[in-house]
Protein backbone atom coordinates (compact mmCIF):
# COMPACT_ATOMS: atom_id res chain seq x y z
CA UNK A 1 0.00 0.00 0.00
CA UNK A 2 1.27 3.46 -0.92
CA UNK A 3 2.49 5.44 2.07
CA UNK A 4 1.11 8.92 2.65
CA UNK A 5 2.43 12.01 4.36
CA UNK A 6 0.72 10.77 7.54
CA UNK A 7 2.82 7.59 7.39
CA UNK A 8 6.02 9.59 6.92
CA UNK A 9 5.13 11.86 9.85
CA UNK A 10 4.55 8.79 12.01
CA UNK A 11 7.84 7.24 10.91
CA UNK A 12 9.69 10.43 11.80
CA UNK A 13 8.04 10.48 15.22
CA UNK A 14 8.76 6.82 16.01
CA UNK A 15 12.27 6.68 14.59
CA UNK A 16 11.45 4.32 11.72
CA UNK A 17 13.78 5.29 8.88
CA UNK A 18 12.35 6.40 5.54
CA UNK A 19 13.96 4.76 2.50
CA UNK A 20 14.19 7.12 -0.47
CA UNK A 21 15.74 6.52 -3.92
CA UNK A 22 15.72 8.20 -7.29
CA UNK A 23 14.28 6.59 -10.41
CA UNK A 24 13.74 7.98 -13.88
CA UNK A 25 12.07 5.18 -15.85
CA UNK A 26 9.40 2.50 -15.68
CA UNK A 27 11.69 -0.51 -15.23
CA UNK A 28 13.81 0.94 -12.45
CA UNK A 29 10.71 2.15 -10.61
CA UNK A 30 9.15 -1.31 -10.88
CA UNK A 31 12.15 -2.96 -9.23
CA UNK A 32 12.35 -0.30 -6.53
CA UNK A 33 8.71 -0.87 -5.66
CA UNK A 34 9.28 -4.62 -5.50
CA UNK A 35 12.18 -3.93 -3.09
CA UNK A 36 9.88 -2.00 -0.75
CA UNK A 37 11.35 1.48 -1.24
CA UNK A 38 9.15 3.97 0.64
CA UNK A 39 9.55 7.01 -1.60
CA UNK A 40 10.89 7.66 -5.11
CA UNK A 41 12.31 10.96 -6.33
CA UNK A 42 12.21 11.64 -10.03
CA UNK A 43 15.13 14.03 -9.74
CA UNK A 44 16.31 16.61 -12.22
CA UNK A 45 19.55 14.64 -11.88
CA UNK A 46 18.06 12.72 -14.81
CA UNK A 47 19.73 15.41 -16.91
CA UNK A 48 23.11 13.96 -16.03
CA UNK A 49 22.20 10.32 -15.38
CA UNK A 50 19.74 9.74 -18.24
CA UNK A 51 20.17 12.54 -20.77
CA UNK A 52 23.94 13.00 -20.70
CA UNK A 53 24.12 16.68 -19.76
CA UNK A 54 26.96 17.97 -17.62
CA UNK A 55 24.55 19.73 -15.23
CA UNK A 56 20.86 19.70 -14.35
CA UNK A 57 20.22 23.13 -15.90
CA UNK A 58 19.06 22.00 -19.38
CA UNK A 59 16.30 19.75 -17.98
CA UNK A 60 12.82 20.92 -19.00
CA UNK A 61 9.35 20.47 -17.56
CA UNK A 62 8.54 18.20 -20.49
CA UNK A 63 11.50 15.98 -19.58
CA UNK A 64 10.37 15.83 -15.97
CA UNK A 65 6.72 15.12 -16.73
CA UNK A 66 7.56 12.35 -19.19
CA UNK A 67 9.96 10.60 -16.82
CA UNK A 68 7.75 11.14 -13.75
CA UNK A 69 4.78 9.62 -15.54
CA UNK A 70 6.88 6.58 -16.48
CA UNK A 71 7.99 6.16 -12.87
CA UNK A 72 4.40 6.45 -11.65
CA UNK A 73 3.39 3.65 -14.03
CA UNK A 74 6.27 1.50 -12.82
CA UNK A 75 5.62 2.08 -9.11
CA UNK A 76 1.91 2.84 -8.71
CA UNK A 77 1.97 1.89 -5.02
CA UNK A 78 4.97 4.02 -4.06
CA UNK A 79 5.00 7.69 -2.99
CA UNK A 80 6.41 9.68 -5.94
CA UNK A 81 8.15 13.06 -5.66
CA UNK A 82 8.59 15.15 -8.81
CA UNK A 83 11.57 17.50 -8.93
CA UNK A 84 10.89 21.03 -10.19
CA UNK A 85 13.55 21.75 -12.86
CA UNK A 86 15.55 24.93 -13.23
CA UNK A 87 13.41 27.96 -14.13
CA UNK A 88 10.12 26.10 -13.67
CA UNK A 89 9.35 27.97 -10.44
CA UNK A 90 11.79 30.85 -10.06
CA UNK A 91 9.87 33.45 -12.07
CA UNK A 92 6.64 33.74 -10.06
CA UNK A 93 4.26 32.05 -7.65
CA UNK A 94 1.81 31.57 -10.52
CA UNK A 95 4.41 29.80 -12.65
CA UNK A 96 5.40 27.63 -9.71
CA UNK A 97 1.84 26.54 -8.91
CA UNK A 98 1.07 25.83 -12.56
CA UNK A 99 4.13 23.66 -13.09
CA UNK A 100 3.75 21.91 -9.74
CA UNK A 101 0.19 21.10 -10.72
CA UNK A 102 1.39 19.42 -13.89
CA UNK A 103 3.33 16.87 -11.82
CA UNK A 104 0.16 15.97 -9.94
CA UNK A 105 -2.26 16.10 -12.88
CA UNK A 106 -0.18 14.71 -15.74
CA UNK A 107 2.45 12.54 -14.03
CA UNK A 108 0.36 11.37 -11.04
CA UNK A 109 3.11 12.39 -8.63
CA UNK A 110 2.24 12.73 -4.94
CA UNK A 111 4.54 15.62 -4.04
CA UNK A 112 6.94 18.09 -5.66
CA UNK A 113 10.40 19.25 -4.59
CA UNK A 114 12.08 22.59 -5.13
CA UNK A 115 15.44 23.99 -4.10
CA UNK A 116 16.42 26.99 -2.02
CA UNK A 117 15.24 29.02 0.95
CA UNK A 118 15.37 32.67 -0.06
CA UNK A 119 12.33 34.95 0.31
CA UNK A 120 11.12 34.21 -3.23
CA UNK A 121 11.43 30.44 -2.73
CA UNK A 122 9.57 30.62 0.57
CA UNK A 123 6.81 32.46 -1.29
CA UNK A 124 6.72 29.65 -3.86
CA UNK A 125 6.43 27.03 -1.12
CA UNK A 126 3.53 28.91 0.45
CA UNK A 127 1.80 29.24 -2.92
CA UNK A 128 2.24 25.62 -3.96
CA UNK A 129 1.27 24.15 -0.61
CA UNK A 130 -1.59 26.65 -0.46
CA UNK A 131 -2.87 25.14 -3.72
CA UNK A 132 -3.12 21.79 -1.96
CA UNK A 133 0.08 20.27 -3.35
CA UNK A 134 2.52 18.54 -1.02
CA UNK A 135 5.84 20.37 -1.19
CA UNK A 136 9.32 19.18 -0.22
CA UNK A 137 12.03 21.74 0.40
CA UNK A 138 15.70 21.22 -0.43
CA UNK A 139 18.65 22.97 1.25
CA UNK A 140 22.40 22.54 1.65
CA UNK A 141 24.12 21.60 -1.58
CA UNK A 142 21.46 22.72 -4.06
CA UNK A 143 22.62 22.02 -7.63
CA UNK A 144 20.38 24.66 -9.20
CA UNK A 145 22.23 27.26 -7.10
CA UNK A 146 25.69 25.80 -7.79
CA UNK A 147 26.88 29.03 -9.35
CA UNK A 148 26.15 30.99 -6.19
CA UNK A 149 27.64 28.23 -4.04
CA UNK A 150 30.90 28.20 -6.00
CA UNK A 151 30.30 24.72 -7.38
CA UNK A 152 29.14 21.37 -6.07
CA UNK A 153 30.61 21.72 -2.60
CA UNK A 154 29.53 20.59 0.85
CA UNK A 155 27.68 23.28 2.78
CA UNK A 156 27.39 24.23 6.45
CA UNK A 157 31.04 23.62 7.31
CA UNK A 158 31.38 26.68 9.53
CA UNK A 159 29.29 27.52 12.58
CA UNK A 160 27.86 30.54 10.79
CA UNK A 161 26.92 28.57 7.69
CA UNK A 162 25.44 25.76 9.79
CA UNK A 163 23.27 28.19 11.75
CA UNK A 164 22.02 29.64 8.46
CA UNK A 165 20.96 26.19 7.25
CA UNK A 166 19.17 25.44 10.53
CA UNK A 167 17.32 28.73 10.19
CA UNK A 168 16.46 27.97 6.56
CA UNK A 169 14.96 24.62 7.51
CA UNK A 170 12.70 26.24 10.08
CA UNK A 171 11.56 28.90 7.62
CA UNK A 172 10.79 26.27 4.97
CA UNK A 173 8.73 24.33 7.49
CA UNK A 174 6.87 27.48 8.51
CA UNK A 175 6.16 28.24 4.85
CA UNK A 176 4.20 25.00 4.58
CA UNK A 177 6.62 22.35 3.33
CA UNK A 178 5.71 18.80 4.32
CA UNK A 179 9.30 17.49 4.22
CA UNK A 180 12.84 18.78 3.61
CA UNK A 181 15.76 17.21 1.78
CA UNK A 182 19.14 18.21 3.24
CA UNK A 183 22.10 17.59 0.93
CA UNK A 184 25.85 17.67 1.38
CA UNK A 185 26.28 18.89 4.97
CA UNK A 186 28.26 17.61 7.98
CA UNK A 187 26.45 15.00 10.08
CA UNK A 188 26.21 17.37 13.05
CA UNK A 189 24.29 19.86 10.89
CA UNK A 190 21.93 17.16 9.67
CA UNK A 191 21.41 16.14 13.27
CA UNK A 192 20.60 19.62 14.54
CA UNK A 193 18.20 20.33 11.68
CA UNK A 194 16.43 17.05 12.36
CA UNK A 195 16.23 17.63 16.13
CA UNK A 196 14.46 20.96 15.61
CA UNK A 197 12.10 19.88 12.84
CA UNK A 198 8.41 19.19 13.11
CA UNK A 199 8.37 17.51 9.69
CA UNK A 200 10.38 14.63 8.20
CA UNK A 201 13.96 15.47 7.24
CA UNK A 202 15.53 13.38 4.49
CA UNK A 203 19.27 13.35 3.96
CA UNK A 204 21.63 12.79 1.06
CA UNK A 205 25.17 13.18 2.30
CA UNK A 206 23.84 14.67 5.54
CA UNK A 207 24.81 11.96 8.02
CA UNK A 208 22.88 9.26 9.85
CA UNK A 209 20.62 11.36 12.06
CA UNK A 210 18.01 12.39 9.50
CA UNK A 211 14.63 10.67 9.40
CA UNK A 212 15.50 8.96 6.12
CA UNK A 213 18.12 8.60 3.43
CA UNK A 214 18.19 9.32 -0.31
CA UNK A 215 20.68 8.10 -2.91
CA UNK A 216 20.78 8.45 -6.67
CA UNK A 217 20.15 4.89 -7.77
CA UNK A 218 22.66 4.99 -10.63
CA UNK A 219 25.40 5.89 -8.14
CA UNK A 220 24.62 3.14 -5.66
CA UNK A 221 24.40 0.35 -8.26
CA UNK A 222 27.55 1.43 -10.10
CA UNK A 223 25.99 2.57 -13.37
CA UNK A 224 26.92 6.28 -13.32
CA UNK A 225 30.71 6.33 -13.19
CA UNK A 226 31.53 9.90 -14.28
CA UNK A 227 32.22 10.62 -10.62
CA UNK A 228 31.16 9.21 -7.25
CA UNK A 229 30.24 11.53 -4.36
CA UNK A 230 31.86 10.85 -0.99
CA UNK A 231 28.55 9.87 0.60
CA UNK A 232 27.72 7.08 -1.88
CA UNK A 233 27.99 3.41 -1.00
CA UNK A 234 27.97 1.04 -3.99
CA UNK A 235 25.63 -1.88 -3.42
CA UNK A 236 26.19 -3.39 -6.88
CA UNK A 237 28.31 -2.98 -9.99
CA UNK A 238 25.63 -3.12 -12.65
CA UNK A 239 27.57 -0.96 -15.08
CA UNK A 240 30.41 -3.46 -15.26
CA UNK A 241 27.96 -6.34 -15.67
CA UNK A 242 26.13 -4.55 -18.48
CA UNK A 243 29.42 -3.89 -20.26
CA UNK A 244 30.37 -7.57 -19.90
CA UNK A 245 27.03 -8.73 -21.31
CA UNK A 246 27.12 -6.29 -24.24
CA UNK A 247 30.70 -7.34 -25.07
CA UNK A 248 29.86 -11.05 -24.97
CA UNK A 249 26.81 -10.50 -27.17
CA UNK A 250 28.89 -8.62 -29.73
CA UNK A 251 31.52 -11.34 -29.78
CA UNK A 252 28.97 -14.12 -30.30
CA UNK A 253 27.14 -12.29 -33.11
CA UNK A 254 30.39 -11.58 -34.95
CA UNK A 255 31.52 -15.19 -34.52
CA UNK A 256 28.20 -16.61 -35.70
CA UNK A 257 27.51 -18.22 -32.32
CA UNK A 258 24.28 -16.31 -31.76
CA UNK A 259 21.54 -16.99 -32.53
CA UNK A 260 21.47 -20.79 -32.47
CA UNK A 261 18.42 -21.72 -34.51
CA UNK A 262 17.61 -24.80 -32.43
CA UNK A 263 17.32 -22.59 -29.32
CA UNK A 264 16.48 -19.08 -30.45
CA UNK A 265 14.44 -19.35 -33.67
CA UNK A 266 10.73 -19.94 -34.21
CA UNK A 267 9.69 -23.34 -35.60
CA UNK A 268 7.65 -24.29 -38.64
CA UNK A 269 6.22 -27.76 -39.19
CA UNK A 270 7.92 -30.03 -41.73
CA UNK A 271 4.72 -30.05 -43.79
CA UNK A 272 4.62 -26.27 -43.98
CA UNK A 273 8.35 -26.10 -44.66
CA UNK A 274 7.97 -28.53 -47.58
CA UNK A 275 5.01 -26.52 -48.91
CA UNK A 276 7.06 -23.34 -48.71
CA UNK A 277 10.00 -24.85 -50.59
CA UNK A 278 7.68 -26.32 -53.22
CA UNK A 279 6.06 -22.94 -53.74
CA UNK A 280 9.46 -21.32 -54.14
CA UNK A 281 10.49 -23.89 -56.77
CA UNK A 282 7.44 -23.21 -58.95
Amino acid sequence: MKKTILDFNRMAETGEKIVYLTAYDYLTAKYEERAGIDMILVGDSLGMVELGYETTFPVTMEDMIRHSAAVSRGAPNTFIVGDMPYMSYQVSDEQAVSNAGRFIKEALADCIKLEGAGPDILSRIRAISGAGILTMGHIGLTPQFAGQLGGYKAQGRSAEAALKLIDQAKKIEEAGACMILVEGVPAIVGREITKRAGIPILGIGAGSYTHGQLLIYADMVGMYDNFTPKFVKKYAHIGAELERAFTEYGQEVRAGKFPVDAEHAYKISETEAEALMEALRE
